[in-house]
């Protein structure tokens, strides 16, 4: 049994990597700081629209720079002095200063990838590749069955940001592993609505439901003794097709979706087909069932 608990909640930033400042504390949290690494500062207003959009997306991209570069938000209403000074004329504005002078900067709410690449310019370093490595490694385990490990991984990575719908996909997929079918949906109800639509979310969806329909279906000795029987029990050899799937034997599965659809394409609404893509959606694009799947099925249906 996995033991990360519920889905972490996001951790603050580390202390001083993202702070307000004042007029007073412009100095030492920008000029003198950024004699140690570079320090954006944030100028907004409370009442400016597209600073409610940039700044969420500068603390997510200032987060994965891990310490690489600080952020400094500053409200030009309650501190108009510096702004004034620097010729801000409308925000948001974001300055980069880099040993105690100003080197680049922005202006409007820019998509995350170009904050991101703004960053990497500036540090002249890539942001985010941790978490990807971690991903890549998290993914392995889970490949091999070590569902605990993964998990472990990917709940650390989404205590780091809990917008990371991909690791969330990958922690309920832990918990699919080991039959934690209620730790499973309870993860993936935790995906915005926006991001439910995201490859790994819907490939996590897909595959718990592939295991909920495993529960409602006999032992495979028995669906295989029914089919032996009368072969044209389409939804035996069906309910034969789900089990093996949740027994490991994407392979056999295929094999019997495929006969259901080459005996009778319109069987039970198009329901051997639409099983087949549902499980290649489970199982993701790369899978070999996946691959020969897909080819055998094209076969048939185009042929």
């Amino acid at each position: 049994m996995l033991q990360t608990g519920a889905t972490p909640a996001p951790t603050a930033a580390p202390e001083g990597l993202i702070k307000e400042t004042t007029t007073q504390g412009f100095m030492k949290d920008v000029i003198e700081e950024s004699k140690r690494q570079p320090v954006l500062i944030d100028f907004w207003a409370p009442w400016c629209g597209p600073c409610k959009q940039l700044t969420p997306v500068l603390e997510k991209v200032v987060k994965a720079a891990k310490g690489k570069v600080k952020l400094v938000k500053m409200n030009i209403d309650d501190h108009p002095a510096i702004p004034g000074q620097m010729g801000i004329q409308s925000i948001p504005a974001v300055i980069a200063f880099v040993n105690g002078q100003p080197a680049d900067g922005f202006m409007g709410a820019l998509p995350e990838n170009q904050v991101t690449a703004f960053i990497e310019r500036l540090t002249k370093g890539k942001v985010g590749g941790e978490a990807q490595d971690l991903m890549k490694e998290a993914e392995a385990l889970l490949a091999e069955g070590d569902a605990q490990s993964a998990a472990q991984i990917y709940a650390q990575l989404i205590q780091e940001d809990d917008t990371n719908v991909g690791a969330v996909a990958g922690l309920a997929r832990c918990y699919l592993a080991v039959g934690q079918l209620d730790k499973a949906k309870e993860a993936l109800a935790k995906v915005p609505e926006a991001k439910r639509n995201d490859a790994a979310v819907a490939a996590a969806r897909a595959a718990l439901e592939v295991a909920e329909q495993a529960n409602s279906v006999g032992p495979v000795g028995e669906l295989e003794n029914k089919v032996a029987a009368n072969p044209l029990d389409h939804q035996a050899r069906f309910d034969l097709a789900v089990a093996l799937n949740a027994a490991g034997k994407r392979q056999e599965a295929v094999d019997q979706l495929i006969e259901v659809v080459r005996r009778d394409r319109k069987w039970n609404d198009d329901g051997a087909r639409k099983q087949l893509v549902q499980f290649f959606e489970a199982w993701g694009p790369t899978d070999e069932a996946t691959v020969s799947g897909r080819r055998r099925l094209s076969s048939i249906l185009f042929s």
